[in-house]
């Protein structure tokens, strides 16, 4: 029998509503099943898709259900989680989120799943983490969506000012999906040039003292669109629809994921956002660009930060074994 791809998706609130739309628009995925506290807001969400079916790029079946239904899942998506309010930190959700994910990764492996975990849930490096522990699945298969937004807004605020088409800028943002991530300006091109060779071939337009304006413009970027709307959400899941497509169809594609890290850029023990290699497999390898000084400092910085905020939530959890027999 030729296989059916069946995402299931566990949180249909903002940004698991608009994931399933755009999951529905690009054609991507057999089957979505839609699982939620709130019965009702994700039964109404599955009529209100499967009427847009006859517009649709390809047929699908759509409907909600429960945990059972995660056993045959080849992606389990988890956008369920407490949400950021105004002047709250994604690091502030801790605590909060790590419960409501230990309830749920429970219940999603008593299914028999053995597929791949994706976490957009703030703070999704260390939820991510604890997806991971509290799973027992192997590293590579529970992925986190890091910092592949605030890649897209940093490529979109740099196609903005160089007047370029978005999709032609290709730049990577690294570290916690948070206040200490850090743009790679020592990597990021414009139309195949540098960014600072851009910028010397047109010093009446661009000066380099731009960049620190724009790259703090992508980081505060989730604040400034919570203040005027409440939540963000489209912009997610796209990204999200990115990564489920990338690892369906197998695309061996170079997105900025969070993932574990085993001593590459000497770090380990920890997931964080670096670009890697995405795949059928999850993640198939985590690609250790060369960064410079300055680059490398600040992301010891974001991951030691990191490492400080999860040590109480960690020594505060049981875990399954894992591979390498630890608790």
């Amino acid at each position: 029998m030729e296989h059916v791809n069946r995402v299931a998706l566990i949180g249909t609130g903002a940004v698991g509503s608009s994931y399933a739309f755009a999951l529905l628009n690009q054609g991507v995925a057999d089957e979505l099943v839609m699982i939620d506290l709130n019965k009702e807001k994700s039964e109404g969400d599955a009529m209100d898709l499967n009427h847009g079916l006859a517009f649709a790029p390809a047929n699908k079946k759509i409907w909600f259900g429960d945990y059972a239904d995660c056993e045959s899942a080849d992606l389990v998506v988890i956008t369920a989680g407490a949400n950021q309010k105004p002047g709250e930190t994604r690091l502030d959700l801790l605590e909060k989120n790590t419960a409501i994910f230990k309830s749920i990764v429970d219940s999603v492996m008593k299914s028999g799943f053995d597929g791949i975990f994706l976490v957009a849930t703030n703070p999704v490096d260390i939820l991510t983490y604890m997806t991971w522990k509290f799973s027992g699945l192997p590293t590579e298969r529970v992925i986190g969506s890091g910092t592949i937004l605030d890649t897209a807004r940093l490529r979109f605020k740099l196609s903005e000012y160089f007047n370029i088409d978005t999709r032609n800028v290709h730049a990577y943002i690294m570290g916690e999906h948070g206040d200490s991530e850090l743009p790679v300006w020592s990597h990021a091109n414009v139309a195949g040039r540098s960014v600072f060779d851009r910028i010397k071939d047109h010093p009446h337009l661009y000066d380099v003292k731009d960049l620190e304006g724009i790259f703090e413009q992508v980081r505060d970027a989730a604040y400034h669109i919570i203040e005027r709307k409440g939540a963000t959400h489209y912009g997610i899941a796209m990204g999200l629809v990115r990564l489920t497509k990338a690892i369906l169809h197998n695309e061996n594609a170079v997105l900025t994921v969070s993932g574990y890290l085993q001593g590459q850029y000497g770090m380990a023990d920890l997931y964080i956002g670096v670009p890697a290699i995405v795949n059928r497999k999850g993640i198939q390898e985590i690609i250790e660009l060369n960064l410079d000084q300055d680059e490398r400092d600040k992301f010891h910085a974001s991951a030691s930060l990191l490492k400080e905020a999860m040590e109480p939530v960690i020594h505060n959890n049981v875990y399954k074994d894992d591979d390498s027999g630890e608790k």
